[in-house]
C-alpha cells in the first residue's frame, strides 16, 4: 500500500447561483497578462449546454483522456512516442471558434471622435489581431441559453436520451438547466501529463497539484488535446502553455483558493484525500459502469490504524493526516457518497468531486391542482433534469449510482421539512431515510455541513512546513534573498 496525500475538492451544484464571481476572481488573480485573454481557468457552464471550450466532451473530435486497449490504458491523442510523427500538425487542438477571439473596446473613440451628429461608440476591437470584429462568441455565450437549439440541443450527453425525452426536457414550461463550474481537476492520473514530449508537466508530490514547468514547455501544446477537461491553455504571446495552479502560494499560508474563497454560494469544499497510489492503473481500468465505485475505493480511510502508519512511512506528517480525518471531502466521497467525479469515463482519476443537483419533480394536473403527493420512490424519477443525463454526465452512463445519490439527498430534504413543517408525504420521513440508506444522524450532519457550515468546515487545509522543507535542502538564509523575484533567467525557447 503506497499512502499518498492529495488536495480534493468538492462542488455542490444545488447551491451554484451562476454569478460567475469565481470567474472573475480568478481571472483578476492570474489571467489578466496579454496572452491569457481567452484563458478561463475557471467558468461556469450551463447544462445542458455545449461549454468551453465548444463540446469540450467531445473525444471524438478532442481525442483527450485515455481509452482502454485490452487491458492496458492508452492516451487517445496517442503516445509521446507516437505523437513526434505528428508533432507539426496536431489535428486535434479547440481553434480560436471553439474558445471566442479575445477582444476589448476601444474607449478612446468615445472622447476623441471628430464633432458629428451621432453619437460615437465603443466598437470593440480584437486583442490579436487589433482590428475592428463583430462579437460572435464569448467565454459563457451560452449562459442560461438551456433551451436554446444551437447551444442546449447540442450538448453531447444528450445522446443517450432518446426523442421522447428531449422533447420532454424543452418543454418551455417544464424546461430546467443548472450550473456547472468547472476548474482543472488535478487528477491522479492526468492525461495532459501522460502526453506531454517535454515532461514539463508534473503531479507535486505533497499535495498532488499538477503544475506546468515555464522553463520545460516548448509549447506543442499536446497537453491541450490530452486533457479532455480543456483545462491547459496555451499562452500566444510566451508560446508556453498553462493551467489552474489550485492557488497553491494561497494554499500553502492556509488560505483557500480565490474561486473558493469568492464564491458567493459556498458551493466549495477543500480538504486532504489520502490514497493508494499501487491501485491506480487498476483503477482506471475499470469497466465504465465500475469507475465511480472504483475510485472511491482508492480513497483510504485516514483513520484506520494500518492507513496511518503507511502514511507516517511515506513521510506524511501528522498534521496532515489529521486534516485528512476532519476533511469534508471524504465525508462527501467516501463516507456519505453523494459526491462524483465529473466523466470518470475518461479515466484520468479526477480529484474534484460534484453532488448533482436535485431539479423540480415533473407534476401531472388533478382536479384543476398539481398532484405532488409523489411516493418517494418516484421523486427521483419524476426529476425534470433526466436521470439518464447525469448519469452521462458523472456516472459514466451508470444510472443505479445516480439514483442513489439523488434518493439520498431527496429523503434528506424530506426529512428536515418534516421537522420544520410536518411531512407532506405519505410514509414517516424516518422510513424515507431507511430506503435511502441513511440514518437520522448523518441527515443531520449532512445538512449542517451543505446549508450553514463555517468557513473552517469548507476548508481544511493541513500546514505545509515550507520553512522545515527548505533547511532540509538549502540554506534558509541563501534562500531568502531569492525569495519572490521568481526565474533569475528567462524561459528557454527554441530546441
Amino acid at each position: 500500500m503506497d499512502v499518498r496525500a492529495q488536495l480534493s475538492t468538492v462542488f455542490h451544484l444545488d447551491k451554484c447561483i451562476g454569478c460567475h464571481t469565481c470567474s472573475i476572481a480568478c481571472k483578476n488573480l492570474w489571467t489578466s497578462r496579454e496572452g491569457t485573454e481567452y484563458m478561463w481557468w475557471n467558468n461556469v457552464e450551463t447544462k445542458p449546454g455545449t461549454g468551453y471550450p465548444t463540446l469540450w466532451e467531445d473525444q471524438e473530435k478532442y481525442h483527450g483522456g485515455w481509452e482502454l486497449k485490452g487491458k492496458n490504458l492508452k492516451p487517445r491523442v496517442g503516445r509521446r512516442l507516437g505523437i513526434l510523427t505528428s508533432m507539426f500538425y496536431n489535428p486535434y487542438l479547440p481553434s480560436m471558434d471553439d474558445y471566442y477571439e479575445p477582444f476589448t473596446y476601444r474607449y478612446d473613440h468615445l472622447f476623441n471622435a471628430a464633432p458629428g451628429d451621432d453619437q460615437p461608440t465603443a466598437r470593440p476591437v480584437s486583442m490579436v489581431s487589433g482590428q475592428y470584429m463583430d462579437i460572435e462568441a464569448g467565454p459563457n455565450w451560452d449562459d442560461d441559453m438551456s433551451g436554446s437549439s444551437v447551444y442546449a440541443r447540442n450538448d453531447i450527453n444528450l445522446n443517450s436520451l432518446s426523442d421522447q425525452e428531449r422533447e420532454w426536457l424543452f418543454r418551455i414550461e417544464q424546461m430546467v438547466f443548472f450550473y456547472v463550474p468547472r476548474i482543472c481537476n488535478h487528477c491522479l492520473n492526468p492525461g495532459c501529463l501522460g502526453v506531454c514530449p517535454s515532461g514539463a508537466i508534473y503531479k507535486r508530490g505533497e499535495d498532488g497539484i499538477v503544475l506546468i514547468s515555464q522553463e520545460k514547455c516548448r509549447g506543442w501544446r499536446f497537453c491541450v488535446s490530452g486533457c479532455p477537461y480543456k483545462k491547459a491553455y496555451y499562452n500566444w504571446k510566451t508560446g508556453k502553455s498553462e493551467k489552474c495552479i489550485l492557488c497553491y502560494p494561497r494554499v500553502e499560508t492556509g488560505q483557500a483558493p480565490g474561486c473558493f474563497h469568492s464564491c458567493a454560494g459556498r458551493i466549495r469544499y477543500i480538504g486532504v484525500l489520502l490514497y493508494d497510489a499501487d491501485r491506480i492503473e487498476e483503477v482506471a481500468t475499470a469497466p465504465e459502469a465500475d469507475l465511480v465505485a472504483a475510485q472511491r475505493s482508492l480513497i483510504l480511510d485516514p483513520k484506520d490504524p494500518a492507513v496511518i502508519a503507511a502514511a507516517k512511512q511515506n513521510g506524511i506528517t501528522e498534521e496532515w493526516i489529521a486534516a485528512a480525518q476532519r476533511s469534508p471531502i471524504y465525508r462527501f466521497v467516501k463516507e456519505w457518497e453523494l459526491a462524483l467525479p465529473l466523466h470518470p469515463e475518461f479515466r484520468t482519476l479526477p480529484m474534484l468531486f460534484y453532488v448533482p443537483p436535485l431539479s423540480p419533480m415533473t407534476a401531472s394536473m388533478k382536479d384543476g391542482k398539481y398532484d405532488l403527493a409523489a411516493e418517494f420512490e418516484d421523486c427521483v424519477q419524476a426529476s425534470r433534469a433526466p436521470v439518464k443525463y447525469l448519469a452521462s454526465l458523472f456516472a459514466a452512463g451508470n444510472e443505479a449510482t445516480i439514483r442513489n445519490v439523488l434518493g439520498k439527498l431527496w429523503a434528506i430534504r424530506n426529512y428536515h421539512r418534516a421537522i420544520t413543517v410536518g411531512s407532506n408525504g405519505s410514509a414517516p420521513a424516518e422510513e424515507i431515510l431507511g430506503k435511502a440508506g441513511c440514518t437520522a444522524e448523518q441527515a443531520r450532519q449532512i445538512a449542517r455541513l451543505i446549508s450553514i457550515p463555517r468557513f473552517e468546515d469548507r476548508f481544511v487545509l493541513p500546514p505545509y512546513r515550507r520553512e522545515q522543507a527548505v533547511q532540509e535542502v538549502v540554506e534558509p538564509l541563501k534562500h531568502r534573498g531569492q525569495t519572490g523575484f521568481g526565474l533569475t533567467a528567462p524561459p528557454r525557447r527554441g530546441p
